[in-house]
C-alpha cells in the first residue's frame, strides 16, 4: 500500500544528486582573473593570444592557477586566473605594458575580472554558480545619455545622398546637394525646376517635408525630416545603441549586464562583478560608426601618398594590414541603411565571405555607387573614438541591384564572423555620454549576501525545529524535504544561470514558507484519518492522496502570479523575485509530495503490523487522553 515501485525511488534519487552536484559550485566562491580581448578589428584574440600572455607572465615570474581562452561567439578572450588582488594587478599592469606599447592607440582590452573557483570537473558537468547581481557581487551602476542630435545629424547625412541620387536619376538638374544644419538645401537655376524636384520628392520621400525659397538669384529647395520620422530614428538609434552595448559588454566577460532603455533617450547598464570601472567606462564610452567610402588609387594619389602629402578631398586610412590607403571624404553609405550581416561561403569558390543585407533606400543608393564604380575599390571603414579602420576594401566587379553584397577576400571563417559582427553591431546609431555612475563595492555585495543567507538559515532553523516539537519524526521527514526543496531549487537556478538578487534571496525565504505549509497539511490529513479510526498504513495512504488536491490548488494560484509578474515585469528586481518564486513553487511541491512520500514509504512501508505513527499528539474531540 506505501511502497513506492523501484523506478520512482530511482527519480528521486536522481532528483538528489542533481541538486548536489549543480548547487556545489555555488560554495567555492571566485578567484580574481586578469582578462584579455581585443580592441581593434586588426587584432584578433586567439590561442596564440594565450600563450604569449603565459610567456609574459613566465618571463616576469608571475604565478597563476590557470588560464583558459574562449570564444563568445565571433569573439575570443583570454583569461588568466590569480591566487591574490596583489598579483592580479601587478599581472594587469605587466600584461598591458607587453600588449599595448602604444597605450594611445591600445590593441587589447586588458581588465580586472572574477572567475568561479569550482574544480574543472563541476565545469566539465555544466555546472556552473548562479549569476549573483549587483546589489550581492557589487559592481558599477552607469547611466548613458544618448545624443539625439548626433543620430540626427548621421540621419541628415545619409538623407542628402539619397535626395543627391535621386534628383540626379530622373532628370531634375541641381545645382548643388547639401546638409546645412539641420535641413538638406538643394540649389536650382529657376524656380519650376524647384517645384518639380519638390513635387518629386513629395512622392519619393514622404519621410522629408520641403518648401521652395529665393535666395541670391538662385531657388533654394530647403528639405526637413518630418516629426514622425525623427521619432523614429531616434527610437531606432536607442535600441541599436542597446544592442550595440550587448556586445561591447561581452569584452568585460560580464556573466549577466542590465542594459535596458530610461525615458527616451537615456540607458542603465548595470555591470555585476566589474572590478575595472575605468575600463568599462572606456568600452561602453566608445563612439564607433561605420561608413562606406570610395578608395582613390589614381597615380596622382598613389604618388602624393608615397611621398608622404594626402592631397585635397581625401583621407588617409590605415587597411587591416597596417597599410596606407587613400578615401575619398564623401560619406556614401553608412551603418544605418545596413540591415544584417552574416559570414559564409563563395557558392563558386567556397572562400569565406561576409554577406550584407541592405534596407531598401540602402539598396537604392549601393546599386548606383556599384553601376557608377565598376573597377574601383570601395571601403568599409570603422570609426572608433575618432580613429577609422578600413575593415575590407573591395573591387566592385558589377552593379549590385537589390541590395545582397558578398565581401569576399584574403579572410579565414574566424575572420570572417569577426567583420560581419562588427558591421552588424559594431557601431553606435549615435554617440552617447555617462552622466550617473555608482559603484557598489564588493564588501558591500558580500556583506548583503551575508544578511540574505543568515535570514534564510535562521527561518529554516525556526522551522524545523518546530516541525520537529510538533510533528515529531514527520517533523524530521519534513525537515528533510525543506532540504531537498532549496537543493532543488539553487540547482535550477544555477543551471539555468540565473541572476540571484536580493529579492531573490526574499523569495527563497517566502519558498520556505510555502514548502513546510504542503507538509503541515500532509501532516494534519493523516493526524485526521488517525482521529476517524483508520489504521496507521491507510493513514498515511489517504492522507497523502487527500492533501494532493489542497497543494495543488493553493500552488497553483500562487504560481499564477508569479507567471504574470515574469511576464508584466522587465528585467530587474522584480523579474528576478518572480522567477524564483516560479522555480521555487514547482520544486517544493515535488519535494513535499514526491520525495516526502518516499522517505516515509522507506520507513513505515514495510511494516505489515504498524501499530502508531510518530506523528506527535492526536487530539481527540471526545477524549482527553492521547495517543501516537
Amino acid at each position: 500500500m506505501n511502497r513506492y515501485p523501484l523506478w520512482k525511488y530511482l527519480i528521486v534519487l536522481a532528483a538528489l544528486l542533481f541538486g548536489i552536484i549543480y548547487t556545489l559550485p555555488n560554495f567555492y566562491g571566485e578567484s580574481v582573473a586578469v582578462q584579455v580581448s581585443s580592441a581593434n578589428v586588426a587584432r584578433k584574440v586567439d590561442q596564440s593570444t594565450l600563450t604569449r600572455v603565459e610567456d609574459i607572465l613566465k618571463q616576469n615570474d608571475i604565478p597563476f592557477t590557470g588560464s583558459f581562452f574562449s570564444m563568445n561567439g565571433p569573439v575570443g578572450t583570454v583569461r588568466v586566473r590569480f591566487d591574490t588582488p596583489d598579483t592580479q594587478l601587478k599581472a594587469k599592469d605587466i600584461i598591458e605594458k607587453a600588449l599595448n606599447p602604444n597605450p594611445a592607440e591600445p590593441d587589447y582590452v586588458v581588465a580586472l575580472n572574477l572567475l568561479s573557483g569550482s574544480p574543472d570537473w563541476l565545469a566539465a558537468l555544466n555546472a556552473h554558480p548562479m549569476f549573483l547581481g549587483l546589489d550581492l557581487r557589487g559592481g558599477v551602476h552607469f547611466l548613458l545619455q544618448v545624443d539625439m542630435r548626433g543620430a540626427l545629424d548621421l540621419r541628415y547625412d545619409s538623407m542628402s545622398n539619397e535626395v543627391r541620387g535621386l534628383l540626379r536619376d530622373n532628370n531634375h538638374v541641381a545645382e548643388s546637394v547639401n546638409k546645412s544644419g539641420s535641413s538638406i538645401v538643394s540649389t536650382f537655376a529657376s524656380q519650376n525646376a524647384a517645384e518639380q524636384a519638390n513635387d518629386f520628392l513629395r512622392t519619393r520621400l514622404p519621410e522629408l517635408s520641403s518648401q521652395v525659397r529665393a535666395e541670391d538669384g538662385k531657388f533654394a529647395l530647403i528639405s526637413e525630416i518630418s516629426p514622425t520620422e525623427i521619432n523614429r530614428v531616434q527610437d531606432t538609434a536607442l535600441k541599436q545603441n542597446i544592442v550595440t552595448l550587448h556586445n561591447r559588454i561581452n569584452e568585460l566577460g560580464v556573466a549577466e549586464p542590465v542594459i535596458q532603455q530610461q525615458g527616451n533617450d537615456r540607458i542603465v547598464v548595470q555591470l555585476p562583478g566589474v572590478q575595472d570601472v575605468a575600463k568599462a567606462k572606456d568600452i561602453l564610452g566608445r563612439t564607433a560608426t561605420l561608413q562606406l567610402r570610395m578608395v582613390d588609387d589614381s597615380p596622382a594619389a598613389v604618388t602624393a601618398l608615397a611621398s608622404g602629402t594626402v592631397p585635397f578631398g581625401l583621407e588617409a586610412f590605415a587597411d587591416s594590414d597596417g597599410r596606407q590607403i587613400l578615401l575619398r571624404r564623401q560619406v556614401m553609405l553608412t551603418g544605418e541603411n545596413l540591415e544584417n550581416a552574416q559570414s559564409g561561403r563563395s557558392q563558386q569558390t567556397q572562400q569565406p565571405t561576409v554577406n550584407l543585407t541592405l534596407d531598401s533606400k540602402g539598396a537604392r543608393i549601393f546599386r548606383d555607387i556599384t553601376r557608377d564604380n565598376i573597377g574601383k575599390r570601395m571601403a568599409i571603414v570603422l570609426f572608433e573614438n575618432g580613429r577609422g579602420q578600413v575593415v575590407t576594401a573591395p573591387v566592385i566587379r558589377s552593379e549590385i541591384p537589390n541590395g545582397q553584397v558578398e565581401i569576399s577576400g584574403s579572410m579565414s571563417p574566424t575572420e570572417a564572423a569577426d567583420v560581419a559582427l562588427l558591421l552588424r553591431a559594431g557601431s553606435l546609431a549615435a554617440p552617447m555620454s555617462i552622466i550617473e555612475e555608482r559603484t557598489i563595492g564588493p564588501s558591500l555585495g558580500e556583506q548583503n549576501i551575508k544578511q540574505g543567507f543568515n535570514s534564510t538559515l535562521y527561518g529554516f532553523l525556526a522551522i524545523t525545529i518546530f516541525m520537529l516539537i510538533y510533528y515529531h519524526l514527520f517533523g524530521v521527514f519534513s525537515a528533510i524535504g525543506l532540504t531537498f526543496n532549496v537543493l532543488l531549487l539553487l540547482a535550477l537556478l544555477s543551471i539555468l544561470q540565473a541572476t540571484l538578487t536580493l529579492p531573490g534571496i526574499a523569495a527563497i525565504a517566502l519558498t520556505l514558507g510555502m514548502a513546510i505549509d504542503a507538509n503541515v497539511l500532509i501532516n494534519e490529513r493523516i493526524r485526521e484519518e488517525l482521529r476517524n479510526g483508520a489504521t496507521p498504513q491507510q493513514a498515511i495512504n489517504i492522507g497523502f492522496d487527500k492533501a494532493w488536491g489542497t497543494i495543488l490548488d493553493s500552488n497553483l494560484t500562487s504560481l499564477i502570479v508569479g507567471i504574470a509578474l515574469l511576464a508584466f515585469s522587465g528585467p530587474g528586481p522584480i523579474r528576478g523575485f518572480a522567477v524564483v518564486h516560479c522555480l521555487g513553487i514547482l520544486t517544493s511541491m515535488f519535494s513535499s509530495v514526491v520525495g516526502v512520500r518516499a522517505l516515509v514509504n522507506l520507513w513505515y512501508g514495510g511494516r505489515k503490523k504498524l501499530k502508531t505513527l510518530a506523528i506527535g499528539t492526536i487530539w481527540k474531540p471526545e477524549a482527553t487522553d492521547s495517543k501516537e
